[in-house]
């Protein structure tokens, strides 16, 4: 599914530009990406377009997330310290936030491996127009080990 989801992010622009959903099914599989795959992808985005209209407002930046155990036991440490990061950079803000613990709260399984939280972050940048600081697109892009150090 995340590979689906990259190849979007990276061939469309923005979730309106892309084709309706049999279209897209067929582009997708054109390409040489499973069924299954497309499907939850598919699913996947349906939820975080539903997600995106749902959490707009702001909070106030006295406010403190509080993660319940169940999505603690589902997002992880890593993957939670992750997105303490984005937020104390200033890059990642609470209504976002949301919408990233949301999606990633939907995939099955658990705990969420930092990488796909990744992707699930960059998602949320794609679905709303926006798009992350290029510092951020590096750290949500490039593996740890790729990085050269100077």
């Amino acid at each position: 599914m995340f590979d689906v989801l990259v190849y979007l992010y990276e061939n469309y622009w923005r979730p309106d530009a892309c084709p309706d959903h049999d279209q897209l099914s067929k582009k997708l599989s054109a390409v040489g990406f499973e069924s299954e795959e497309i499907a939850d992808a598919l699913t996947w985005l349906d939820g975080l377009a539903g997600a995106a209209e749902s959490h707009i407002g702001t909070q106030s930046e006295l406010s403190l997330r509080v993660y319940s155990p169940s999505e603690q036991d589902h997002l992880g440490l890593a993957s939670i310290a992750f997105i303490s990061f984005l937020e104390s950079a200033g890059v990642l803000p609470p209504a976002m936030r949301e919408i990233a613990v949301d999606r990633a709260m939907a995939l099955g399984g658990g705990p969420v491996a930092l990488e796909d939280l990744k992707i699930i972050v960059l998602m949320v940048f794609w679905s709303l127009g926006e798009e992350p600081d290029a510092l951020i697109l590096d750290e949500l892009f490039v593996d740890a080990e790729d990085r050269l150090i100077h």
